[in-house]
């Protein structure tokens, strides 16, 4: 094998795009297993930003097998205009593969996602208005349009016309859309699917061969734990599960085919959108820590909120998704803050203490961060490269975090460039880190 599944383990935005990008170098494939195009991976190449919305991070890699696959919905207008824009910067994507399984985000998706937050008022989700939930929902529904219907336009009109059938009501408000219109989109969509057929693939098929072989697959992720619609901060959360056993179901891989499951975290917390945020700043100390980190979402803009590192919420996600090794990124934004602190508990609004992730929401939405303070760090760790090398302050934190959490680490993000990162013996004698180190 072996296979590798990266997930995030807070509310997303942990930098999974940067890692999958430095493992996939000696990979032979990386396939995507879940959520749209309400992800966003960043990734710096050599001064270069890269920003990925639907294609797998390892396709900056000249003709590295890189799949979208079956769990993931697919914008083919988004997908589309992300291969034009990365063909006019000479990326090649020979490697592309796209499951001919996947669910498509339909215009119907895209206003009734619109109309549904908009109709919410204040008890918006917070969702990115991509069509992604309407999306997932019409595919539990037995509605859904898969990527193989845009290769049939009789059975592609069929399907679109059974799925709007029930959505009469809800798209009153559009009837005289011009998007709604079934031979438009019916064509818009057959469209796609010319410009698309050259990559569509049975990707499970190609998973398969690819372990079978004795070849590294890469599990990308995109979201994270706490954003799970089974075990992430219900209702506020995505629409797939992004943890790491979807990585199997999205992908149609066996359990048995995961070996290392890597969670990554930063050194601080930060979620977007509505939702509980037991460790969120206010206030000028939280707007110097955003500004520090850039946090702004990759998709949305959005500014993200901010907080001190929710080791409660950590553990948990460990458990859930049982991790094998950490991730630490932008460590270096912790850098001449003074004292830190780590949140190890939760206050109710009784003044219980909780050390365990809370199940029930009302008492998560009251909770907030009981903390210790830990020694805080002024040297500039941006081009430090191993372990040994980082302020004891810096070592003490990590420790803590690893101790708490029950996970080792094995590797570091000391700023926003690939090569910017540490390596620790856990990291480098996984099977993660003896791929980087054969290359």
């Amino acid at each position: 094998m072996p296979g590798i599944v990266i997930v995030g383990a807070q509310w997303g935005d942990e930098g999974k795009g940067k890692v999958v990008d430095l493992l996939a170098e000696n990979a032979d494939l990386v396939i995507r297993f879940q959520g749209g195009n309400n992800a966003g991976h960043t990734i710096v190449r050599d001064g270069v930003e890269w920003k990925f919305h639907l294609i797998p991070s390892g396709i900056l890699y000249p003709g590295k097998l890189c799949a979208i696959g079956n769990g993931v919905v697919i914008d083919p207008k988004v997908l589309t205009d992300e291969l034009d824009g990365l063909r006019a910067r000479s990326v090649d994507l020979s490697g592309l593969r796209v499951s001919a399984n996947a669910h498509l985000i339909m215009p119907y998706h895209l206003l009734l996602d619109h109309a549904g937050e908009a109709r919410l008022g204040k008890l918006q989700i917070g969702t990115t208005r991509r069509g992604i939930g309407p999306c997932y929902a019409d595919k539990a529904s037995r509605l859904g349009i898969r990527v193989q219907d845009m290769l049939d336009e009789k059975i592609l009109k069929k399907k679109i016309a059974a799925a709007l059938e029930p959505k009469r009501l809800s798209l009153r408000p559009f009837a005289k859309s011009p998007e709604l219109d079934l031979q438009s989109m019916t064509e818009e969509y057959v469209t796609y699917g010319h410009r698309l057929e050259q990559y569509i693939a049975d990707t499970s098929r190609i998973t398969w061969d690819t372990l079978d072989r004795d070849g590294t697959v890469l599990f990308e992720g995109a979201q994270a734990t706490m954003l799970d619609i089974d075990h992430g901060t219900y209702p506020f959360v995505t629409s797939s599960n992004p943890v790491a056993a979807s990585a199997c179901i999205g992908s149609g891989a066996g359990p048995r085919d995961i070996d290392e499951i890597w969670g990554l975290t930063k050194a601080y917390t930060t979620r977007v959108g509505a939702g509980p945020f037991p460790t969120e700043l206010d206030g000028a100390f939280g707007d110097g820590l955003r500004e520090a980190g850039h946090e702004y979402g990759t998709t949305t803009g959005r500014p993200r909120r901010v907080g001190w590192i929710d080791l409660v919420a950590l553990r948990y996600a460990a458990r859930i998704n049982t991790l094998t090794h950490l991730a630490i990124t932008k460590l270096d934004v912790l850098t001449g803050l003074g004292t830190l602190r780590v949140c190890t508990s939760y206050r109710g609004a009784d003044g219980a203490s909780f050390a365990n992730f809370p199940y029930h929401q009302s008492v998560l939405h009251q909770s907030v961060g009981a903390y210790e303070e830990l020694s805080g760090w002024d040297e500039d760790i941006t081009q430090v490269r191993t372990e040994e090398d980082l302020p004891a302050a810096t070592r003490d934190y990590l420790a803590f975090v690893a101790d708490f959490v029950g996970v080792p680490i094995g590797l570091i993000g000391v700023g926003p460039g690939r090569d910017q990162i540490v390596w620790t013996g856990a990291g480098r004698d996984s099977l993660a880190g003896r791929a980087v180190a054969q290359v």
